[in-house]
């Protein structure tokens, strides 16, 4: 198979654009995507000090080496926010491999965990109780990832959430009839107290993340979380993978689809005031956040 663009061989064929692409124009092509995410929906300004979750796995490694590189010359400062949410046997090597990628590239890395933050860390959280781990960890990671940043003064929060994630997220809330959960992916106001959030790999299939880290020498090994299975996007991912070996492109045209919408919509769900937690003050939609809510219900 020979690369679409020169007489290299391909590494990769991307089924959805009809493309083969070999290893420099794969890596170009994966950086001028990101680029034209961040330009068409303004990510990024300069001046900017850019917090970047890095977990230590392909996604947030791959965000944060692509950054580091396509940011480079301009006045943004990016520094790193790595989440321990105390996963026995998982965490520990990821945590090494986010240390070891910001240490190469010399960036400022601070690491919050769940049992400095909450008293608890996720494997005791999950003992005998009901709520699903996903709901726990995803509760507990956002708010942990929000204090952090606004205590290293960071304008923006980037997260390595790719092209799956997405998708995964907006069938899932398909699926729950949760429109209010699903509007909140468009951009919303500034809101006081919440650091935004970006996802500059919105537009990236989750293989491709991985293979840009393998060709720029910075894929590390990792276990699935053991609790990935227990929720519904376990579910929702196998059935969107098996969608794409059979009709190539249904993930774009589901993100495609939803966002012509999103755009129906006059801003009705993303204009919303947030309120201050009644117990810790972050920003919520109820009078207590959730992150409260849950820790009230670990001390029963």
């Amino acid at each position: 198979m020979i690369c679409s663009k020169c007489c290299e061989p391909a590494i990769v064929s991307q089924r959805y654009s009809g493309k083969h692409l070999c290893q420099s124009h794969f890596v170009e092509d994966f950086e001028s995507r990101v680029k034209e995410t961040m330009r068409k929906n303004d990510l990024v300004k300069d001046g900017e000090r850019l917090a970047v979750a890095v977990s230590g796995g392909k996604d947030s490694t791959a965000l944060l080496l692509c950054l580091h590189k396509i940011l480079d010359g301009r006045d943004v400062e990016l520094v790193a926010i790595t989440v321990d949410e105390g996963i026995a046997g998982y965490r520990d090597d990821t945590i090494t491999s986010a240390r070891a990628i910001t240490s190469c590239l010399g960036i400022e890395q601070e690491l919050v965990s769940f049992r400095d933050e909450y008293g608890y860390d996720l494997d005791e959280m999950v003992q005998g109780k009901e709520v699903a781990p996903c709901t726990f960890c995803g509760v507990f990671r956002k708010k942990a990832i929000n204090l952090m940043a606004k205590r290293m003064g960071a304008t923006k929060v980037a997260t390595g959430h790719n092209l799956d994630d997405e998708v995964q997220s907006i069938v899932m809330n398909y699926l729950k009839g949760d429109i209010e959960r699903l509007m909140r992916f468009r951009p919303r106001k500034v809101q006081p107290g919440l650091v935004p959030r970006i996802k500059p790999l919105r537009e990236i299939p989750e293989k491709e993340t991985a293979l840009y880290c393998m060709v720029n020498g910075v894929f590390a090994e990792s276990r699935e979380c053991p609790y990935a299975s227990l929720s519904l996007r376990a579910d929702v991912r196998d059935m969107m993978n098996d969608l794409e070996r059979l009709f190539p492109g249904t993930k774009q045209s589901t993100l495609q689809g939803f966002e012509r919408i999103a755009k129906t919509d006059p801003g009705k769900w993303t204009k919303i005031d947030l309120a201050s937690c009644g117990i810790c003050g972050e920003p919520c939609v109820k009078e207590i956040c959730k992150a409260c809510e849950l820790c009230k219900r670990l001390k029963i």
